[in-house]
């Protein structure tokens, strides 16, 4: 990793931190390379069981650096779509791909791509001073790394679209009531709850974290008869690992469970 994305694992949870905060975190393409090696690292680690994304300084990321954009880019419309595909999108398809929890601690402003970077997170937590928008339409163009498709199944249709429409800034009060986000802290105390919550959640065992995560994607895209259908095999999987039974023992006991991951 490069000084513009700091990658630390401590007790389990991953924490990747946006690291340009001159620029309040503004994405380069190699950034967006590094996070998803950096996602890549995270999944090949057993030791990792859950994942933090936040951003340096007073902001989450203000999305792709305006110096990279206008007429001295090339423009031709098979080099867009390239690196739309290869880089924009290459974050939100492997975070759409990562099989453990993701959570975007959102300090400050999250606005075009990097509220999308936040839009492809599972679960979003807010600093008091947050702020997002998608300001696509303010510079001509559309969200390409996700807004459009994540943003309508989080707060709905038409919500989304007058975001979307109007570029307008929704503070982090206005995204909770929305349910943009799950919860708003103190800024000071946003990180601290982050991993809170990461370390709440790797306390679980590990298998039935993921196929939670798993089967709540799966959902979300089949009927509901394929969806029950993948479940129930999920749950037999889990069913039949030592972490099931350690798990109901440990409840018994009253202590934590020893997990193995399976």
């Amino acid at each position: 990793m490069t000084g513009n994305l700091l990658f630390d694992v401590t007790d389990g949870i991953a924490t990747l931190t946006l690291n340009r905060p001159e620029k309040l975190n503004a994405f380069t393409g190699g950034m967006l390379r590094e996070l998803v090696a950096a996602l890549d690292e995270c999944e090949a680690n057993d030791d990792v069981l859950v994942a933090i994304l936040t951003g340096a300084g007073r902001g989450f990321c203000s999305g792709g650096d305006i110096d990279a954009m206008g007429e001295a880019v090339d423009n031709r419309p098979h080099v867009t779509k390239q690196r739309i595909w290869r880089e924009i999108q290459a974050f939100p398809k492997r975070a759409a791909t990562f099989e453990k929890p993701l959570i975007a601690a959102v300090n400050g402003v999250a606005t075009g791509g990097g509220m999308d970077l936040a839009l492809a997170c599972d679960i979003r937590l807010a600093g008091q001073s947050a702020r997002f928008a998608e300001t696509y339409a303010k510079i001509g163009l559309l969200p390409g790394g996700g807004g459009a498709y994540f943003l309508p199944r989080l707060v709905g249709k038409a919500r989304a679209l007058e975001l979307l429409w109007t570029a307008d800034f929704v503070t982090a009060e206005e995204a909770l009531a929305i349910g943009l986000v799950s919860h708003v802290y103190p800024d000071g105390e946003l990180l601290g709850k982050a991993m809170a919550l990461a370390r709440k959640i790797a306390a679980m065992p590990p298998l039935s974290v993921r196929l939670i995560k798993r089967a709540v994607n799966q959902g979300l895209e089949v009927d509901m008869t394929t969806a029950f259908d993948l479940i129930s095999s999920h749950i037999a999987v889990a069913r039949a690992g030592h972490d099931h039974a350690e798990a109901i023992n440990a409840f018994r006991e009253k202590r934590k469970g020893r997990y193995v991951g399976y």
